[in-house]
């Protein structure tokens, strides 16, 4: 079982990368989804004061992020990868 963790995050890896070279650029909430997914597999919960007053591209991103409150690095990994077969698919 060991190999599991290895092979997930070399998909994951692999996904990051492929997810910058998607044919026509994702809609904002598909990229929210997409940050919130590799922030949450690399960084684990949401730290940090959320950003205000005009910052609300990074209001947007923490929001997101903190959603994800609770959820493993290895789901997160999983449904980042699947978002980004999703974006190659289409």
């Amino acid at each position: 079982m060991a190999a599991a963790p290895k092979d997930l995050k070399a998909k994951f890896e692999a996904a990051a990368i492929a997810a910058k070279q998607t044919k026509r650029r994702p809609d904002n909430a598909t990229l929210l989804k997409l940050y919130s997914y590799y922030k949450q597999a690399t960084d684990g919960d949401a730290k940090g004061d959320r950003p205000g007053g005009f910052d609300f591209v990074g209001a947007a991103k923490h929001d997101a992020w903190a959603k994800l409150k609770g959820m493993s690095k290895d789901d997160a990994m999983q449904n980042y990868i699947k978002q980004v077969e999703r974006l190659n698919r289409e």
